[in-house]
């Protein structure tokens, strides 16, 4: 218990009136030394001085200067606040921070991820001051000696100083510096009566009973304190003076689940004082674990007794310059994630911790959450107790921010500090760091004993990053140019990071934001993510993997077809990442969930993100949304024991089910087919070799070769057996991608069901990678394959701005064909 005033009476948010003053570090002692003549710059708070400067004209985020190497002093006149006691509440400031109240010094604050609470009295007409001294000096001073030094992240100081690494990781991310106010200040009356130390820990028992344990000091006269969860009350009991626990039990709950799996069900928690209603936010009751295995080396997230394949991405942030924290920031990328079929989200060690209102979002949208602490690559100090006691605090007030979150699936102790010990080649006595070993499980396990804990991702293997053991961060398919068959005999169990690759945007963004040519324009290659010091990118891993599957040379294609290399290029990361998600999710397979590195770019250009920075998915986002189907039909090669079909329900009911399956020659002649109809139980999975659906023995993976092929492609298609309505798609290239490339002829149409528009979609042969560009609607599928013999309807998603009215018009391509098709 931290002793901090629960604002539950509500608080005034000190966001209007700001100015921000830039001046050279360490002339100015205190807010009188600040010249405001020198020119005051509005400022957001929260908010960052990179947010306030860019809105002033004064900072590019393309091409950034430093903000550390300055002090920032945000000043602001409190007008309506009364005199009077208070408690100045500081979320966050990052991140060398000193507070000033009518001239006075109150606060020192050296950690970006910490709050503060500053008891106050107010004069009236007050003048509160912050201060963000240049952190460059403080990144220069020497600490106690590293035993290795990340490549990637500069400088070195950074280890001695809890901010974030966003901005200094040259290569990955912008170098722009977290400097200001980034999470909320605001003032809280204590009032009467005065709630401190609230807790609240949700709990579902075997038997189906939730329960909610709460506890909380009360300072004044209170006759009754009532806590509601739902429908159901339960009364406090004193412990002792001024401290009161409850217990409220709801039997027969109805659990949250990921909402691949089920309904993230929640409800209303309520503190009721004297008749008064004092909302907490919402709840949800499950239960998590890990299966670890019999022999310890698994690694499988189990929710209500159920295994989730999790699948996913890694979080950067919502914004590289203001690094905001609000629903209205969050929602479209979660609301994006939820829609792709991901069910985790990932929360890198590198990143930054975001507020309640992202945890919130991921209960409402049924997404799990690893959280890694904000440790990652660095070697640090073991015995610095004043970073030890940062480490204390920040982990403390997490866990007690999100209490009430049943998306907080994993935390994890922090990011690549056993892989980076590992590849220096030190012996594993110096892999463990006492942080993530020793000061943060006991504060889990006391805070949130609700949530499994790892110590560090990756970790579990012979080496830490064997992804045959624990947790993986894989890139054998990606970053080092292993076959697509290495996804299978890497063993993977659970990759907590995988498949970074430069994705193309769509040619809506690169024409409004990057209108250069590919690659080779130096503003391109500004937006490329690399790895500090290698000689290559990830456009060379995308190009590697453009010629393993379609055949074409990449920089002699660039040159003779530039638009048919940038198709390729936004088709093959998709393509990529299909097959290798029908690999770790098929029938047999060891593998318990994969994410993808990264959710969002943080520049619009070719980068990890699966969303680029203007919130447009890119093509891979929409091959992951097909990969990520709770309710999917899957091909796998297995050599000269033919194809096999996976069907999966990870749905909570049985279904009745109907899988087909047609080889065709020249995209569209079926030469064998077969097809049945299938019950699959609720999350389960079933394995049917294609020759039990023919009847009879077909080369579908053409490994006898007996004379020459007698097909291009093999479709499977699972659809619903009452409706015939379509569920999913599955396609097998015997031959490659490129001899299945045929110049279909695709009929399409726009239309309207009362508000809504859809696109009708049908084709003679196989189509590739369909492409539709509308410029006022985006489709619900994008790049996909379009088989014969059926239509397909998508709906069609009115981009902001777009009037209502507003007719579907626009061209449909494929990789396959020269043609373009109006609608």
């Amino acid at each position: 218990m931290d002793g901090r005033l629960a604002s539950i009476g509500g608080e005034m948010r000190l966001s209007e009136g700001w100015n921000l003053v830039l001046t050279d570090a360490g002339t100015c002692v205190s807010p009188s030394d600040v010249p405001l003549s020198a020119g005051l710059i509005p400022a957001p708070v929260p908010g960052t001085v990179a947010e306030a400067l860019e809105k002033a004209g004064l900072f590019d985020r393309t091409k950034p200067h430093p903000l550390n190497d300055r002090d920032a002093w945000y000043i602001c006149r409190l007008i309506d606040a009364d005199a009077g006691d208070a408690v100045l509440r500081l979320e966050g400031l990052a991140t060398l921070c000193e507070v000033f109240l009518n001239g006075q010094k109150i606060l020192v604050s050296e950690s970006m991820f910490e709050a503060h609470d500053v008891a106050v009295t107010l004069l009236g007409g007050d003048e509160l001051a912050l201060c963000f001294r240049a952190l460059e000096s403080r990144l220069s001073e020497p600490g106690p000696r590293a035993r290795w030094r990340p490549q990637m992240i500069t400088p070195q100081g950074l280890r001695l100083v809890r901010t974030t690494l966003l901005g200094h990781m040259p290569g990955w991310c912008p170098e722009i510096h977290a400097v200001g106010p980034w999470r909320p200040v605001s003032l809280l009356r204590s009032g009467t009566p005065a709630v401190r130390d609230l807790s609240l820990r949700p709990d579902l028992l075997d038997d189906g009973e939730g329960r909610l344990y709460a506890s909380l000091s009360i300072e004044g006269d209170v006759s009754e304190i009532v806590l509601r969860c739902g429908d159901i009350e339960q009364a406090f009991e004193r412990d002792s003076p001024g401290r009161y626990n409850a217990i409220l039990k709801i039997p027969g709950v109805e659990p949250w689940w990921p909402h691949t799996h089920g309904t993230p069900r929640l409800y209303d928690v309520v503190l009721v004082i004297d008749g008064i209603d004092y909302p907490l936010g919402q709840t949800g009751f499950r239960r998590l674990s890990v299966d670890r295995g019999a022999d310890g080396q698994d690694f499988a997230v189990v929710v209500n007794g159920e295994r989730i394949f999790c699948r996913g991405a890694v979080w950067t942030t919502a914004d590289i310059a203001r690094l905001p924290g609000s629903r209205e920031d969050y929602e479209p990328w979660l609301r994006l994630a939820a829609a792709a079929g991901m069910n985790m989200i990932r929360i890198g060690g590198t990143m930054a911790y975001e507020t309640p209102d992202f945890f919130h979002l991921c209960d409402e949208l049924g997404l799990l959450v690893w959280q890694d602490f904000m440790f990652a690559n660095f070697d640090y100090p073991k015995t610095d107790k004043v970073l030890n006691a940062h480490v204390e605090a920040e982990v403390s007030q997490f866990l007690s921010r999100t209490r009430l979150s049943p998306s907080l699936a994993v935390l994890c102790g922090g990011s690549e500090m056993q892989q980076q010990a590992a590849m220096m080649g030190l012996p594993e006595q110096f892999w463990k760091s006492p942080i993530v070993e020793e000061i943060i499980p006991p504060l889990v396990q006391a805070l949130r004993p609700d949530v499994p804990y790892v110590v560090n991702s990756p970790s579990g293997g012979a080496m830490p990053f064997s992804p045959n053991a624990g947790v993986t961060h894989y890139y054998g398919v990606g970053a080092y140019m292993r076959p697509l068959a290495d996804a299978r005999r890497a063993d993977v169990r659970f990759s907590a990071e995988s498949l970074a690759f430069a994705h193309v945007p769509q040619a809506r963004t690169l024409g409004r934001h990057l209108p250069v040519p590919a690659v080779h324009s130096p503003l391109w290659k500004e937006r490329v993510p690399r790895d500090r010091g290698a000689s290559w990118d990830f456009d060379d891993v995308r190009d590697h993997y453009l010629q393993e599957l379609y055949g074409f040379e990449p920089s002699r294609l660039r040159r003779e077809d530039p638009d048919l290399y940038l198709s390729l290029s936004r088709a093959v990361t998709g393509e990529v990442a299909e097959e290798t998600y029908a690999e770790w999710r098929r029938h047999g397979s060891g593998c318990n969930g994969a994410l993808v590195w990264t959710l969002q770019d943080l520049l619009p250009g070719a980068g990890w993100g699966v969303i680029d920075s203007t919130g447009e998915p890119k093509p891979i986002w929409y091959a992951l949304r097909r990969a990520f189907r709770p309710v999917q039909v899957l091909l796998t090669d297995e050599g000269t024991n033919g194809l096999d079909v996976h069907v999966i329900n990870e749905s909570d009911v049985a279904l009745e089910l109907t899988v087909q399956i047609s080889c065709l020659r020249d995209g569209r002649q079926i030469v064998v087919g077969g097809g049945r109809d299938l019950v699959v139980e609720a999350r389960t999975k079933q394995k049917i070799a294609c020759t039990d659906l023919f009847g009879a023995f077909f080369d579908t993976t053409y490994a006898f070769r007996f004379g020459p092929p007698s097909h291009d492609v093999t479709v499977a298609q699972l659809t619903a057996s009452d409706t015939g309505a379509l569920i999913a798609e599955a396609f097998y290239f015997p031959l490659g991608r490129t001899k299945a490339f045929h110049d279909a002829e695709i009929m399409a149409s726009a239309v309207q069901q009362g508000e809504n528009w859809f696109l009708d979609l049908s084709s003679d042969r196989l189509a590739q990678s369909v492409q539709i560009e509308f410029e006022a609607y985006r489709a619900e599928d994008d790049w996909f394959h379009l088989p014969p013999g059926s239509s397909r309807r998508l709906r069609l998603y009115r981009r902001a701005g777009v009037p209502v009215d507003a007719i579907p018009m626009g061209q449909i391509r494929t990789i396959s064909s020269r043609r373009i098709f109006e609608v």
